[in-house]
């Protein structure tokens, strides 16, 4: 017979798949107007806090397996956000950086996910919200998983920010 938790026991895995939906419904929305969706701003993101890094260590970064990745990259590369280059030290493997327009369009979109991010977060307050991030950052850098940094992602500007019918910043 299956061990039954104690009532006072309390499970953050529903919570925390409802507050992911709810989450990313509001990111892709508020997302297409850049013509972008998560896992495209996730990986400006990790470019961005990385320089230059080879094609097969973003997808393992990424936890994407190749053939994603290109679609991926493919798409950006296309809006002129990231560049595909050859690696001199080794031309079998390609080396992908973000460009001058990929790190502004990823400032406009993190303005635009403040702004969604407060509407789901709305019940807490700001100490609550540094506390969660604090939370959700360790249990995302545990044994077993991979990190990614945001670098200055406590320090985004929305200031001259266009944002697309979209004026909280």
């Amino acid at each position: 017979m299956p061990v039954q938790p104690e009532p006072s026991e309390h499970r953050a895995g529903p919570l925390l798949d409802h507050l992911a939906r709810r989450m990313r419904l509001r990111a892709e929305s508020v997302l297409a107007p850049f013509d972008l969706r998560p896992r495209h701003l996730v990986a400006l993101t990790v470019l961005r806090a990385g320089g230059g890094i080879s094609q097969q260590a973003l997808a393992s970064t990424l936890e994407m397996d190749g053939t994603n990745i290109v679609g991926l990259l493919n798409h950006l590369e296309a809006g002129g956000l990231v560049e595909r280059r050859r690696s001199p030290a080794d031309r079998r493997r390609h080396v992908v950086e973000i460009t001058d327009a990929g790190a502004k369009r990823l400032n406009e979109a993190e303005c635009a996910l403040s702004t969604a991010e407060d509407e789901v977060l709305t019940a807490l307050d700001p100490a609550e919200r540094e506390s969660l991030y604090e939370l959700l950052r360790r249990a995302t850098t545990g044994a077993g998983a991979n990190e990614i940094t945001c670098a200055g992602a406590g320090e985004i500007t929305c200031a001259g920010a266009e944002l697309p019918d979209d004026p909280a910043c």
